[in-house]
């Protein structure tokens, strides 16, 4: 068995699992983090920062960057930032999820992701294995809420979904297992802080 560097952890807690490029990490990411863990009654968070999008065609920014501004960002004691992805190699969330449940089995996982990532979730490599692997909890984000419920996702997984008025006991659910929370909206993504300059491609020395 590899041996992995995990954020400190105990037996039979709960950990939210947030994936992405994080480029660049911003409020939006910490406001989504702290909900989740009321929300979904989480013992902790990971930023799980990728190498790369494979549904993207540009690349992200070069990751030990990424990894410093998240963790330069993080100001709450159970959210954490983990390379998992690029310790443990896999390129895609089905092989991650996979991959961190083998190294850490007396964890318990859930993926969590914005609403408009549940529009194209289709689309992801081995989605309905990540659906029946580990409990799934979905974020309102501006302008996707119709979108998310009415997905392809959301139709095949109707019998799965938990409502958002039960959403703490959401852990503890065997998977296949959903749940679609609203939040107060924040409209800053990543896309608009590298199109404003705020986050340019390239670092002057």
């Amino acid at each position: 068995m590899p041996h992995y560097e995990f954020p400190n952890m105990r037996p039979g807690q709960t950990v939210g699992l947030l994936g992405g490029s994080f480029d660049p990490p911003h409020a939006g990411h910490l406001h989504i983090s702290r909900e989740a863990l009321k929300r979904f009654n989480l013992d902790q968070l990971w930023w799980l920062v990728s190498p790369g999008n494979p549904l993207k065609a540009r690349g992200p920014a070069p990751m030990q960057r990424r990894l410093q501004a998240a963790r330069a960002m993080v100001d709450h004691p159970r959210i954490a930032v983990s390379d998992f992805e690029a310790q443990a190699g896999t390129r895609y969330t089905a092989q991650t999820i996979e991959a961190l449940q083998n190294a850490a089995p007396r964890l318990n996982f859930v993926w969590l992701m914005g609403a408009d990532n549940l529009t194209q979730f289709h689309l992801w490599q081995d989605w309905q294995q990540i659906m029946n692997r580990v409990p799934v909890g979905i974020l309102a984000r501006p302008g996707k809420r119709t979108q998310a419920r009415t997905s392809k996702a959301a139709r095949i997984y109707a019998d799965a979904r938990l409502p958002g008025r039960m959403s703490q006991l959401l852990p503890q659910r065997q998977a296949p297992a959903w749940c679609f929370i609203n939040l107060p909206m924040r409209t800053i993504s990543s896309t608009t802080l590298r199109q404003n300059g705020a986050w340019p491609a390239q670092v002057k020395k």
